[in-house]
């Protein structure tokens, strides 16, 4: 009997979240996930004992990891307005130019378990917050600097709902193009 094929662990959460995107927590079974991967169910529940609710984790830990790395300019460059330039072009590339779904979105619909939809709420937070720190060494004050993160994430996200339900992605693109305007304080 043939072994099946392996897959590497980053490749294989690359293809857990592209299900957990467009079929959140409750709409995924394993057999999706099973498809997805080419990898049989034993084989899932070798790597994820507990099942949909590891695998769910599991993305969303991987998501995590993804956001350090697209929010690392807007964090660290000394250059705030480059450092939100840069954050904006990797959650271009990070939705696919708007075309993929949110996965925070999808992993906070109903049915998720409390737990995975605390996971994807922190790691909105840590969107926002993010955003926060930037207007706010940008020159904003601190209540002017949550208002305009706050913005940013809406357009952002709605922008992707857009998407997702109209088929249109121009709304991404500008509110991903607006970015540095939204977050840096306006010229005097």
């Amino acid at each position: 009997m043939a072994r099946p094929p392996s897959i590497d662990d980053a490749q294989l959460l690359d293809l857990l979240v592209s299900v957990f995107r467009e079929k959140g927590f409750d709409g995924t079974a394993i057999g999706d996930l099973s498809a997805a991967t080419g990898l049989q169910r034993a084989s899932l529940y070798h790597r994820f004992p507990a099942g949909k609710e590891e695998i769910a984790d599991a993305v969303l830990t991987a998501v995590g990891e993804r956001f350090r790395w697209i929010l690392a300019p807007l964090r660290e460059d000394p250059d705030v307005a480059k450092g939100i330039k840069e954050t904006a072009r990797r959650l271009g590339d990070f939705y696919g130019a708007g075309a993929l779904s949110c996965v925070l979105d999808t992993m906070t619909l109903a049915g998720t378990p409390p737990k995975l939809r605390d996971h994807a709420r922190d790691l909105g937070k840590t969107w926002v917050d993010a955003m926060t720190d930037a207007s706010r060494r940008a020159g904003r004050t601190p209540k002017q600097a949550a208002r305009a993160a706050k913005d940013a994430f809406l357009r952002i996200e709605g922008a992707l709902v857009l998407a997702r339900v109209l088929g249109e992605t121009d709304a991404f693109a500008e509110a991903v193009a607006d970015l540095p305007k939204l977050l840096m304080p306006p010229k005097r």
